[in-house]
């Protein structure tokens, strides 16, 4: 909880010294005070002709809000008894299945039968390379998506912590996202910032792909905003500034998030956010734009919308929304999916007046409805927004280099801490369902090349240097 001291007045006119934590909501005669920004300068009606012209070229992809809307259940984290679990690969499905229960206090030697007992020969499919599913531990369920799970996972040999996205190879073929999944794996594999969850390892069995990253224990920056229901803007700002700072990585590397919102965002121990969930990240190409109805809907550009062809600047846009979220508690257009949809491409963002005349600015330039007017668009690109004038004073190299501390930090007890993760995952059975046989021809396996292991982070320094 964000808090700062100062004097109140008692009964008796008294004055005394109190902690104010920041307020779920502002004063509602606040809130009712909206300031419009205009940008009938910039753009005008879409013709409805236009907008239901639009043809897409890849597999429409429009994620729901991905998490309840409920915070944390509990702030502190409780002690858990922990059950070892050891992952096995049959013809019929993929299960967890149940080894012996670990107390709180056992001593992890890693020397139990249990560690080495290993599936019947025939049963466990594993692609080559020194990291598979007999590796890790599962500890608690941590999310669920579209394709499979999240996993908390305890990696056998060194204990460290973990976190495993497990996705079902039929659900992504039924689906047609084979290439969506390669992208995501590759992608990550290129990505080294200090505002971004890395990849670790990657491997596939016959029914399944694996993703394992870095475990990051603060929960998702959407529930820590609706714990406080707003941020102050000394908070967003930091924030924003890291966002900011690992979008403008992977916009350098060519890569576009097209996914940025509250529920892709983690905390870290320190209260860093962490940018993760490359599912629909893209490869682009500066000179070309990609055609894809993707996204979550609250947090679409108008051109992703219109399907016209979009570029990086769907990604400032997203800041933007999600800068307007962090400030005012929601995001600018609310609605089921079509009146959303509609309200991006033709409404007016509201803006209520407690904000500061930077934090207007800085989101009518991010919030342009035509992406070459929009902040973040012109030849500097991301530099464009590190000199606006509501980061004046920010440091980016120190923010860049951790150094710049956020005035808040989640709750976190332990490495293995999930008290920041909600208690409607966190209480799942790590028992997995049974996954069917992939539609197609299993020889014709699209995710060839799936297995990776991180290189020390030594060469990664090395190799990043020489670029």
């Amino acid at each position: 909880m964000v808090s700062s001291d100062c004097l109140v007045a008692d009964k008796s006119g008294k004055l005394f010294q109190k902690q104010l934590c920041l307020s779920i909501t502002p004063p509602s005669s606040v809130l009712n005070e909206n300031v419009e920004l205009d940008f009938s300068d910039v753009f005008g009606p879409l013709p409805e002709e236009e907008a239901s012209d639009a043809a897409y070229d890849e597999p429409a992809v429009v994620y729901s809000r991905s998490h309840s809307l409920v915070g944390p259940s509990v702030i502190g984290c409780q002690s858990f008894k922990l059950n070892k679990l050891t992952l096995r690969e049959t013809s019929d499905s993929v299960d967890l299945v149940e080894c012996e229960s670990l107390k709180e206090n056992d001593e992890l030697s890693g020397s139990d039968d249990t560690d080495n007992e290993k599936a019947p020969e025939g049963d466990l499919v594993k692609v080559s390379g020194v990291v598979g599913i007999d590796d890790f531990e599962v500890l608690k369920v941590l999310g669920q998506g579209a394709f499979g799970k999240v996993y908390q996972v305890r990696k056998k040999d060194t204990y460290e912590i973990y976190a495993m996205k497990v996705m079902r190879k039929d659900k992504i073929m039924e689906k047609n996202h084979a290439e969506y999944m390669k992208a995501e794996r590759d992608i990550l594999t290129k990505i080294d910032h200090p505002f971004i969850v890395q990849l670790n390892y990657s491997f596939q069995t016959k029914y399944r792909l694996y993703l394992v990253l870095d475990f990051i224990n603060g929960g998702h920056l959407f529930f820590q905003l609706y714990h406080q229901g707003l941020f102050r803007e000394d908070l967003a700002r930091v924030y924003t500034a890291e966002i900011v700072s690992a979008l403008s990585h992977l916009h350098e590397k060519g890569i576009m998030h097209r996914d940025l919102k509250p529920e892709n965002i983690l905390m870290d121990v320190d209260g860093h956010v962490m940018l993760t969930d490359f599912g629909l990240a893209k490869e682009f190409d500066e000179n070309k734009r990609s055609n894809s109805m993707c996204g979550t809907t609250e947090y679409m550009a108008p051109e992703i919308v219109r399907g016209k062809g979009h570029d990086k600047a769907a990604d400032w846009w997203s800041v933007g929304i999600l800068l307007y979220e962090m400030l005012t508690g929601k995001p600018p257009f609310l609605g089921s999916k079509g009146k959303i949809q509609q309200k991006i491409v033709k409404d007016k963002i509201k803006l209520p007046q407690f904000l500061s005349s930077e934090a207007h600015a800085l989101l009518k330039g991010l919030l342009q409805k035509e992406p070459e007017r929009r902040l973040g668009s012109g030849p500097s690109g991301a530099e464009e927004i590190k000199k606006h004038k509501w980061f004046k004073g920010m440091n980016w190299k120190k923010v860049e280099a951790r150094e710049v501390k956020p005035s808040f930090k989640p709750a976190v007890l332990g490495i293995q801490c999930i008290a920041n993760f909600d208690k409607c995952w966190t209480d799942m059975s790590v028992l997995d369902s049974p996954a069917s046989s992939p539609s197609s021809d299993p020889k014709a396996n699209p995710f060839t090349n799936f297995t990776y292991v991180r290189p020390p982070a030594s060469f990664l320094q090395r190799t990043t240097s020489t670029l």
